[in-house]
């Protein structure tokens, strides 16, 4: 694994990181008292965010999986959160060895953990980049490193955009997306996940207000501002869907009867 870093700040652990927060969830122990604080008022106010984790994870695998089977050997990451096996590259590279990945963050503890668990296999690579996805020159840039944008990218934000606001004098999340499509070559994949007040709408709103105390911001999205992501690009099918839903394995299958949780997700192709 090799690293570049756009000068990581010291770890914050006086305000709960989104990263570390979903690590609790999915029961990891790389997180502080802070994030565990945060992540058991949202737990006690939705109790589908566990759940939501863990589905989220399952669709990652499998969306890679999905490009990886189509042909795709570039994978960038952005939100990676801390290392939880499998990781993206263990998925894509256990498919073809010869897959270059690189991973990027905002979080300094992601970065250490990246540094000890991101492994690659000896055929291709595996890179993290510390940078925040609101800095698309930056993480466009030192991933050019390591991968060739004039070939075919799958390019993974999987439950990020939701912390992302569509006002363009903040993120400008349509913008911003925007952005990093355009530096993809034709036939990139794009893979998103994002929680949605469609499903649930008073325990989304509850987690959300949970969220913007703590001082991190939170804009879940309805199914028509979800899919403007997607603007342009040809879906795979079955298109945007509650995340458990998408190309479903039994595992899925079995987990989407403990109920539905609120995120959508989606894959499309790059013509």
């Amino acid at each position: 694994m090799t690293g570049s870093e756009a000068a990581p700040p010291a770890i914050d652990t006086s305000r709960p990181h989104p990263a570390r927060v979903y690590d609790w969830w999915l029961g990891g122990k790389d997180n502080y008292p802070v994030d565990e604080a945060l992540a058991r008022r949202i737990l006690a106010v939705d109790g589908t965010v566990v759940r939501g984790a863990r589905a989220n994870r399952r669709f990652m695998h499998r969306a890679v999986r999905a490009a990886a089977e189509a042909g795709l050997r570039q994978f960038l990451d952005i939100g990676t959160g801390i290392p939880t096996e499998p990781n993206l590259h263990q998925v894509a590279q256990g498919i073809a060895p010869e897959s270059k990945i690189v991973y990027a963050d905002n979080d300094p503890i992601v970065l250490r953990h990246a540094e000890a668990l991101l492994h690659s296999t000896a055929e291709g690579s595996t890179t993290y980049v510390h940078a925040d996805v609101r800095d698309p020159d930056t993480i466009l840039r030192l991933a050019s490193e390591t991968l060739d944008f004039t070939r075919p990218v799958a390019l993974s934000l999987v439950a990020l955009t939701h912390y992302l606001s569509d006002e363009p004098d903040r993120d400008d999340a349509y913008g911003l997306l925007k952005r990093y499509v355009s530096k993809l070559a034709a036939g990139s994949f794009l893979i998103l996940s994002q929680v949605t007040p469609d499903l649930s709408p008073e325990a989304v709103e509850r987690a959300a207000d949970q969220f913007r105390r703590s001082g991190t911001p939170f804009f879940p999205r309805s199914l028509a501002d979800f899919s403007r992501f997607f603007d342009g690009l040809e879906f795979l099918g079955p298109g945007v869907i509650p995340v458990s839903g998408w190309r479903p394995e039994p595992e899925d299958v079995a987990a989407q009867a403990e109920g539905i949780v609120p995120v959508y997700a989606g894959v499309a192709r790059k013509p």
